[in-house]
Order: structure tokens, then C-alpha cells, then sequence
């Protein structure tokens, strides 16, 4: 008999299988402290929490039958994750059951931006009937969704159902997958350009944290309306107030907040053209019951060594596949990433190519780090070690791995290519090298030599003289510190390569004015 712990109020329509299967026993006792928690977990066999309930270190050491924890919901912030998975239990959550409530809620916020209905509603109440509220439909307006994955693909679907054109922009949309969901394939300036309503459905990265800012708000339309049930960040906020205040943006509705909650100073909140609510994007009783339902039942799989899915840390893997694959886990991760900062079109497909002894295991491991690598540029934390399969394929990302005994001069040698829409194709290899650590050695067809440090610098260039210098002059002169430099051509005089190591971020002025240097084509910033 498995016993499940439920420590936190879940809708008991939600863990009705695992209260009706007959091999489980579940007990619900909530407001439990964490005291109290480590006094009986050892008895239970799974735990099942939403947000309140902190799952700490000291409760999973007690856990000794532990084998899963559940999270009714997405964000798994108050689980400690490298605890549990440093004691192998699993950690799943529900990533999908709160798709149509969060697509519906930004939808009822835009609607309600082009009604003026929170402002309407609060003047009748008030005792005022004002008339002079002018709205305007969404039939016939251009409606930009700037991330197009599970939530902002079904926003595009109901916008097509208001008779709106759908410019949908995602760093991993096709022209195909945009023709099979009825949108037009567009760029992030495209959409600010031309949009008469934005609709924000991305994570928070490095890249997308104040994706929408002053340099976006001043080339868009006038009297443009903007929707962020997302994640708070992604829109600069101040800078949307300034675009309101001159008149560029004739509205706003946020469900997030950069803070949450919200300072009672902030100016949302008093601001009568902007729309606010308190992060209800998933608040329905239905998604409640779904990311229950969701969860209990990867539960009751992973109770009885069932196929699951779901998890957001590493399952178990044999300790003699283990052994081979962790010391390359770091480099196939840095080698994805690098690839997919140097992409500059939507990726089509990923092929990985390992060389020598990493042949002779199953490489699926390392696959899933090199593939979070890759989709972590655009999609942060919301990818992990176990999902990042699952998340390319709903993205139409075909993977394709090959493996061949040939050594290619190395004992292991991992080949990242990604083929970008267009069929234009970028690659990067790596390696382990005995006394040097981790090493990048080709870059496209050109052969390098060089450590995959926090701060590169990817030079494209015409191999003549005088480049070095020029381009070391200029760095220099931006007090960008080069640690070491790497040059790989295939003929004297042909195109060229540089990997450069930094000390610090190169900013964008400084990449603009390498770029401007005679011979140099192109220069990206890779951050590892």
C-alpha cells in the first residue's frame, strides 16, 4: 500500500483516482509546518503540495520513502530541487493544465482593453452613467503575439475566431508550423511596427526582460494596445507608462508585475488607461482541477513504475551509463547554447553528432542537455533536463542523433548543427581534452581551439592583415579586456573566424562599431 500526503487545499475532484485506486492510501493534512512536516513524512511514499507548502532539504532527508513530489501547478519555487534530485526523488509538476484558463484570461483582459469595461463599470457603480467611453472592435486589427507555444497559440486560434490578422513571432516558428496554425511568421519588429493590440506570451530570459521598451514603443502605432499575462519583465514598465502618457499606447492590461505584488506607489495602479489584475491568468476552478487531476496521476505512474512524464529534475539513470555521460553534461550544454546564440533565423531542426567512445552508451542524456541548451536562449527556466525533448517536439523541432565509432582526432567528439529556416546551417564542436578541460574545436567548418568561458566573442572576418589589430584597438579602447584569442581560417586570404574570451558583457554600441571595421562581416556576443 503507497501512501500519498497531500499538504496543501487541492481539489479533491482533482486526486480522486488516487483516493479510489486500491494500492493507494491518501491522507490530506494542510497547514502543517515544517516542523511538523519532517515529524511524519517518513511514512509516506509521495507528497503533494501547491505553492504554499515549502518543501525544504530537512523534509525530504526525512522523507527516507519519498519517492515523488507533485506540484499542482507550474512554478515549483518552494521545492528544492537539488535536494530532491541529490536524493533521487522526482519532482513533477503540471505544465499544461492551466494552458486554456491563462490563453482565456489574456483574451477577457484585451477585450476588456478595447471596451474600457473595468473603467465603465466602475463609474456606473459609482453613480455616474458615462456614455463617452469609446471603444473599438477587434475585427479587422492586427493582433501580434510575441511567443507562440502553448498559451499564445491559443490566443492566435480565438483571435481568428474575432476575425483578427494574427502576426505571430517565436524564435522557433516555422513558415510551416505558422501556415498550420493560420498566422503570418513575423519578427519581433514587425509586430511592433504594425500591431494594433500585443499580446505577451513568452518566459522571462536575459533575452526577453524588457523585450517591449522605450526604442519599441517609439516606432509603434499610434493608439496600439498592449496584454502581458506572461511574466512581469518582459514589458519595461516605466517605459510603457511613458509611451501612455504621450499618447502612443492608448492602453494596457497587466496580470503580472516585475514586482509581485506591486509596490501601493506603483503607477499601474492609478493610472485610468491600464487595466490590472493579481496574477489570476491561471485562477479558474477548471484549471485548478486539471493541474490536480494532471499531476495524481503521474503520481500513481511513477508509484507503480509506470511509464511518466512531467518531471523537472533528472530521473534516475545507470550508474554505468552515468559514469560515462556526466563529465560531458556541462560541455553538451555550453555547445547548444553557443549554437543557438549564433542562430539568427526560427531553428527548423537539430542534429547531434557524437564521435569515439560516447557511441557505445546511450547518449539520450546528454541529449536532453544539449537540447535545454539549445531552447534556453528563448525559453529560460521553463526548460529543464527532462522536458527539453517534450518542449522541441510541440515546437515541431525535429531531432535527429547519429553516433559513429570514427574518433575524427578525438576520443569523444560532440557535433551540435542546427538548420535555420531558410536551410541556412550553423554548427559548433567539443570536446573533452586529458589536462584542458572542456573545449569548443570547430565553429561552422572552421577549426578552433578554445575554452567555452562565461564571455565570447564570435568575429566573422576576411582573413588580411591588420584585422587583429584594429579590432583589439577598438576593444581596448571600450575597456573590453581580451583574455585569449582563437583564429581559424581554411585558406589564406578566405573567410575567417575569431573566438575571443572577455572579461565582461561587450555592449552593443562596442558590436556595432566591430561590425563597422573593415573585413569584419559580422560580431555576436556568446554568453555561456
Amino acid at each position: 500500500m503507497f501512501k500519498v500526503l497531500v499538504s496543501d487545499p487541492i481539489s479533491d475532484l482533482g486526486i480522486q483516482q488516487l483516493v479510489e485506486a486500491a494500492d493507494v492510501q491518501v491522507d490530506k493534512k494542510t497547514g502543517l509546518s515544517e516542523a511538523e512536516l519532517i515529524e511524519i513524512i517518513g511514512e509516506y511514499d509521495a507528497l503533494l503540495v501547491r505553492s504554499q507548502t515549502k518543501v525544504t532539504e530537512n523534509i525530504m532527508n526525512a522523507g527516507t520513502r519519498l519517492k515523488v513530489v507533485g506540484r499542482a501547478g507550474v512554478g515549483v519555487d518552494n521545492i528544492d530541487l537539488p535536494a530532491a534530485t541529490g536524493r533521487g526523488i522526482i519532482v513533477i509538476n503540471a505544465p499544461d493544465g492551466n494552458t486554456i484558463t491563462t490563453c482565456e484570461h489574456a483574451f477577457a483582459m484585451m477585450m476588456a482593453l478595447a471596451r474600457h469595461i473595468p473603467q465603465a463599470y466602475a463609474k456606473t457603480v459609482g453613480g455616474e452613467w458615462d456614455r463617452k467611453f469609446l471603444g473599438v472592435e477587434l475585427r479587422n486589427k492586427k493582433l501580434g503575439v510575441l511567443g507562440m507555444g502553448r498559451i499564445g497559440s491559443e490566443v492566435a486560434k480565438r483571435a481568428k475566431a474575432f476575425g483578427m490578422d494574427i502576426l505571430g513571432y517565436d524564435p522557433f516558428l516555422t513558415e510551416e508550423r505558422a501556415e498550420k496554425l493560420g498566422v503570418k511568421l513575423s519578427s519581433v519588429d514587425d509586430i511592433v511596427k504594425n500591431a494594433d493590440f500585443i499580446t505577451v506570451h513568452t518566459p522571462l530570459t536575459p533575452e526577453t526582460k524588457h523585450m517591449i521598451s522605450s526604442a519599441q514603443f517609439a516606432v509603434m502605432k499610434k493608439g496600439m494596445r498592449i496584454v502581458n499575462c506572461a511574466r512581469g519583465g518582459v514589458v519595461d514598465e516605466a517605459a510603457l507608462v511613458e509611451a501612455i502618457d504621450q499618447g502612443i499606447v492608448a492602453g494596457a492590461a497587466f496580470d503580472v508585475f516585475e514586482q509581485e505584488p506591486p509596490a501601493p506607489d506603483h503607477p499601474f495602479l492609478n493610472n485610468p488607461k491600464i487595466i490590472v489584475t493579481p496574477h489570476l491568468g491561471a485562477s479558474t476552478v477548471e484549471a485548478q482541477e486539471n493541474v490536480a487531476i494532471d499531476v495524481s496521476e503521474q503520481v500513481l505512474h511513477i508509484l507503480r513504475d509506470e511509464p511518466f512524464k512531467n518531471a523537472v529534475n533528472m530521473p534516475p539513470v545507470a550508474s554505468s551509463v552515468m559514469n560515462k555521460l556526466q563529465p560531458y553534461f556541462s560541455i553538451g550544454e555550453k555547445l547548444g547554447s553557443f549554437a543557438s546564440q549564433t542562430a539568427s533565423a526560427a531553428i527548423k531542426s537539430i542534429r547531434i553528432d557524437y564521435a569515439g567512445e560516447l557511441s557505445e552508451v546511450d547518449t539520450q542524456p546528454l541529449t536532453r542537455y544539449i537540447v535545454k541548451g539549445i531552447l534556453s536562449r528563448h525559453l529560460g527556466g521553463d526548460v529543464n533536463i527532462v522536458n527539453s525533448l517534450h518542449l522541441a517536439k510541440i515546437r515541431d523541432l525535429n531531432i535527429q542523433v547519429s553516433s559513429s565509432s570514427a574518433t575524427k582526432g578525438f576520443t569523444n567528439l560532440i557535433t551540435v548543427t542546427l538548420v535555420e529556416q531558410g536551410d541556412r546551417q550553423r554548427s559548433v564542436s567539443g570536446t573533452l581534452l586529458y589536462g584542458y578541460g572542456e573545449r569548443i574545436v570547430q565553429v561552422n567548418e572552421f577549426p578552433i581551439d578554445s575554452a567555452p568561458d562565461s564571455h565570447l566573442l564570435l568575429i566573422s572576418h576576411n582573413d588580411q592583415p591588420g584585422i587583429i589589430g584594429s579590432m583589439g584597438t577598438l576593444l581596448g579602447r571600450n575597456e573590453v579586456n581580451i583574455a585569449t584569442m582563437q583564429v581559424g581560417r581554411k585558406v589564406v586570404g578566405g573567410e575567417a573566424v575569431m573566438l575571443l574570451s572577455v572579461d565582461k558583457e561587450v555592449p552593443k554600441n562596442v558590436l556595432t562599431e566591430l561590425v563597422g571595421l573593415p573585413a569584419i562581416n559580422s560580431a555576436q556576443e556568446i554568453s555561456l
